[in-house]
């Protein structure tokens, strides 16, 4: 399973050459649960089952990341608390750019498909989500 995990991993980023578009940003839209990790140092952690996903909502240039629960029948109870985005673009390069309170930081924007996307934060680090699909118990 971790062979084959890795392998998709792989396949999706030499897909992720092209640069990403605006007009791929709508697809950013909807539940996400992060797949994988990477670290400036090379090390790597593939994540499981995880009942925590984001939540994005993108109208525009401007969006919110949310943390949503997910629960057993399908549904999910999203945190009251946002962080806010605006999508910049520098040198054909589209990043997320977040600014509150606390502090600021960036996320440049790798890859995105209807099924998974990509960042890497001014660290290095590399976040690869996939499209959540609900799980309902009830079926």
């Amino acid at each position: 399973m971790k062979k084959i995990s890795i392998l998709l991993i792989i396949s999706f980023l030499a897909s992720c050459t092209e640069k990403v578009g605006v007009e791929q940003l709508h697809l950013l839209n909807g539940y996400w649960e992060i797949e994988s990790v990477s670290f400036a140092d090379g090390n790597n952690k593939t994540y499981g089952l995880n009942p925590m996903v984001d939540y994005i909502e993108l109208e525009g240039l401007k969006g919110f990341k949310k943390k949503a629960q997910t629960k057993f029948d399908g549904t999910y109870t999203v945190t009251d608390d946002a962080e806010y985005f605006t999508i910049m673009e520098k040198g054909g390069i589209l990043s997320m750019q977040y600014n509150n309170k606390m502090s600021q930081w960036g996320e440049e924007i790798t890859g995105i498909s209807e099924t998974h996307f990509s960042v890497i934060n001014q660290d290095g680090v590399t976040y690869i989500y996939k499209r959540y699909q609900p799980i309902n118990a009830n079926k």
